[in-house]
């Protein structure tokens, strides 16, 4: 293919195959220090739906819940539909929305260490003041504080991820905090289980947990070298290649250094990202940074997730049983993830999203027909429909974990030319807080009136995501980050939106439309 310049790609030609390098101990263990940040988000979604089916918490903080709760005369799929307890859950992503829109200056001017610091300081503030909560308003302050680091750590860790990363071998070690998430998700349900029979306090337990990864995402970050990427970016050119080397374990980096050195070229010509993300030129990576985190969402997992024992037991579970289910539920997300690690770099991103996609529509229409048929606002499921239920949700979970749980948050990280990085990160970032927002403030009111009609809501529009993936996304796999660019001039539907390139630049009359290659 032809180069493009400089000004309009950032990168003059494709050089994917002199880059070298390997997968070194480096790599390994700033990705695993880094993914610290994926388990305290993770830990933060699974602890709120066990400590909110506690009923010393409830009996503290939401006394007309408790009451409700064990009256035995509400209808089951209303027993917990209070707004003031989803504000207990949705408000840390309200936060979350708006500090990793501020975390963006801060990794793109600061580095992307900062922001894994800052993440890290704000997350231990909050476990501290969910720890000593004596009223509400402090109980919500601590959460606020968790979402602040939550913003923080998002926008920064997987871009920190992506950029460390050997280009073959970025997805799956990108997928290190989607796979820490899941584990911190699993440990939330573990402690749930146990703290649970610790009364009163044992609610306390379980909140200040959080502190202990927080410090260890705070000391990390400040002993974590910082990505070429980066520093070169801000001048440190010089030190930029010699961490390069250091981490793809070779002196030999001098394609993959120069991709990022002209790329830094452009990234230092914007001074609004926010703004040039908005140009015709970056309009599918926009449109991608906005779809893949919201439809994360839409699948409907954090409805599990972040209730999951109040879900098992509007259902008809005991408190055991139902903190037992969201055990296994977290143990089958953990484990599925491993499967999506091993398999996104062979297997490529559009097959594990279009497949995961189909098993979890038949998975939300099954658990719909059951609750239609066997449940309803006055009756129990029997025996043998429960482990049915609690089955095919942990299908429908497995699904995610190895499909669209890793991946909304792996495809976003990579798709974007370096003088944007930060800035889409950031909007990849605040999309996904923002469904999460509405779906955590929203899903015990919807289940109240949908009853089982909420998975056939979610069914449909895991149905029109997949449509989309299946249209509009062009294979990632194996193409390096910083010639990502040139993937969408090749796309069928996006060389169409894209404005062709000047002929000065050397593309000529065909060049936006170089490899004409099909989106499959």
């Amino acid at each position: 293919m032809a180069g493009g310049g400089v000004a309009a790609l950032g990168v003059n030609t494709e050089r994917a195959a002199q880059y070298k390098g390997r997968m070194t101990l480096a790599v390994a263990m700033t990705c695993l220090v880094a993914a610290v940040g994926g388990a305290i988000f993770g830990y933060d979604i699974g602890i709120s739906g066990g400590v909110t089916s506690m009923d010393p918490f409830l009996k503290k903080f939401f006394p007309a819940v408790y009451h409700r709760k064990n009256s035995g005369s509400q209808n089951n799929y209303c027993k917990y539909d209070n707004q003031g307890l989803a504000a207990f859950t949705s408000s840390l992503y309200l936060a979350g929305l708006v500090s990793s829109l501020a975390a963006s200056p801060v990794t793109r001017n600061y580095g992307r260490k900062a922001s894994i610091v800052c993440g890290g300081i704000s997350f231990f503030v909050g476990a501290t003041l969910n720890v000593a909560a004596v009223n509400l308003a402090m109980l919500i302050l601590g959460r606020i504080m968790l979402g602040v680091g939550i913003g923080f750590g998002n926008q920064a860790v997987p871009l920190y991820l992506s950029e460390m990363a050997p280009a073959h071998l970025r997805g799956g070690l990108n997928m290190m905090f989607q796979l820490a998430t899941t584990l911190g998700i699993f440990t939330a349900n573990l402690i749930n289980y146990g703290t649970q029979n610790i009364k009163p306090w044992g609610w306390r337990l379980s909140l200040g947990l959080a502190a202990a990864p927080a410090m260890l995402m705070t000391l990390g970050g400040l002993l974590l070298p910082e990505t070429p990427n980066s520093l070169i970016e801000r001048g440190r050119v010089e030190e930029g290649r010699r961490v390069l080397e250091r981490i793809r374990g070779t002196a030999d980096v001098d394609a993959e250094f120069t991709d990022m050195v002209e790329a830094s070229e452009l990234a230092n010509t914007i001074e609004h990202p926010f703004r040039n993300i908005l140009e015709r030129r970056n309009r599918p990576q926009l449109v991608m940074a906005v779809c893949m985190p919201a439809f994360q969402i839409l699948t409907g997992i954090n409805s599990i997730l972040f209730y999951a024992p109040v879900l098992f037991q509007s259902m008809g579970f005991g408190g055991n049983a139902s903190l037992y289910s969201s055990v296994l539920t977290g143990a089958v997300l953990f484990s599925s993830t491993l499967i999506s690690i091993g398999t996104v770099d062979r297997l490529g991103r559009r097959k594990l999203l279009i497949s995961g996609g189909i098993q979890m529509i038949v998975c939300q229409v099954i658990v719909a027909v059951i609750l239609g048929v066997k449940f309803g606002a006055d009756k129990q499921l029997s025996r043998s429909y429960s482990i049915a239920v609690v089955v095919v949700i942990c299908l429908f979970v497995l699904a995610f974990g190895w499909s669209w749980g890793p991946l909304g948050w792996t495809v976003p990280s990579e798709i974007f030319p370096l003088e944007t990085r930060s800035a889409g990160q950031s909007i990849t970032v605040a999309v996904n807080l923002l469904f999460t927002f509405a779906i955590a403030q929203a899903f015990l009111s919807l289940l109240c009136a949908f009853k089982f009609g909420i998975f056939l809501f979610f069914a449909g529009w895991i149905t029109v995501m997949t449509v989309f993936v299946y249209v509009f996304l062009p294979e990632t796999k194996g193409v390096p980050i910083e010639e990502m660019v040139l993937l969408w001039r090749k796309h069928w539907f996006w060389k169409k939106v894209m404005p062709d390139m000047p002929l000065e630049d050397g593309w000529g009359a065909a060049g936006g439309h170089a490899g004409n290659n099909s989106h499959k």
